[in-house]
């Protein structure tokens, strides 16, 4: 093969590279020549993917439970990629705001579009079954779950409703004590907090904390409010996308939940309890919690109607279904 002088410039440049950092190129040129070829399977990890599923039951459809929350969680774990490069962008502009957001709701539309699998996915007589052995465990443990309704708003938004004017000057410690979810793990009977509640705190409390510290000024809301005060940038994409995504967590999201958990857990005369006994009944619908991100890019009667048509709409649908 001649040595173009394309090549022979690149070979200067490695050569230059290494020898700033006192390295031998010659060393490096060794490794790449006795290195084997990168495959698809390894460059993934498919062999231990595939082998991350460990029902508990022999019921065939638990596999399909653990695949689809495996899948959920992975998703968000690309949104929070995505939050944290927006924070920690120095020269943050309109632009690579925007262009971010969108990435994050198409994650959140692939999320939401899919919870199909959950919701006709699998036999009814098989979850209600094998659910039991799951016992306390629960998706409202999803540790990243919160992690990105931390990144997105300003911790105050994110205290139950009914605290959060008396609580606005509060350290985040304080209003940590009455963030919203910690009323969906109560239990039903007795108002104490759940088995289910207390190994996720005990778990994730201290994170939680510190990533709320941490997002305190750099959370996406105060980011919006950063560039808006420059007064430089149109933002009309930008406002466009974080209303998008105000509804796909704070709407969309938590709804999908509610009509799987209608068609798998309401029944007459008593509705079930949600595995861990969280009370799904009163957490999931927004209307009850009226979680909204970003209450300055809504109107007061968008606010006051918060998923309200939705949950209307979706239980009319299942019931005639």
């Amino acid at each position: 093969m001649e040595l173009t002088p394309g090549i022979i410039e690149k070979l200067n440049q490695l050569q230059e590279k290494y020898t700033a950092m006192g390295q031998d190129m010659s060393s490096y040129l060794d490794g790449l020549l006795y290195a084997d070829f990168l495959t698809y399977w390894d460059y993934i990890h498919l062999d231990t993917l595939l082998s991350l599923q460990s029902p508990k039951t022999p019921f065939p459809d638990e596999e399909i439970f653990i695949m689809y929350h495996q899948i959920t969680e992975l998703y968000f774990k690309l949104s929070l990629h995505e939050c944290r490069q927006l924070a920690e962008k120095p020269d943050l502009d309109a632009a690579f705001f925007t262009a971010r957001m969108r990435r994050i709701n198409a994650y959140f539309k692939a999320l939401t579009t899919s919870f199909e699998v959950m919701v006709q996915g699998m036999e009814k007589e098989q979850f209600l079954k094998f659910r039991m052995s799951l016992l306390p465990a629960s998706g409202f443990q999803s540790g990243q779950y919160r992690m990105i309704e931390i990144s997105a708003t300003d911790f105050i938004r994110l205290v139950a409703q009914e605290q959060r004017e008396k609580l606005a000057q509060a350290p985040i410690e304080e209003q940590f004590e009455n963030i919203y979810w910690k009323s969906g793990a109560t239990e039903l009977s007795s108002g104490k907090q759940t088995l289910t509640l207390r190994q996720f705190i005990d778990k994730y409390a201290a994170q939680f904390l510190q990533l709320a510290k941490d997002r305190q000024h750099n959370n996406l809301a105060a980011l919006y409010r950063r560039l808006k005060s420059r007064g430089s940038e149109d933002l009309s994409e930008l406002e466009k996308e974080l209303r998008l995504f105000d509804l796909n967590v704070n709407v969309e999201w938590p709804l999908s939940h509610y009509k799987s958990a209608v068609r798998y857990l309401e029944k007459d005369p008593v509705d079930i309890a949600a595995t861990g006994g969280t009370n799904w009944q009163k957490y999931l619908p927004p209307r009850f919690q009226k979680r909204i991100f970003y209450p300055f890019l809504w109107t007061e009667q968008q606010q006051e109607e918060w998923g309200r048509g939705w949950v209307m709409q979706t239980l009319a649908d299942m019931r005639r279904g």
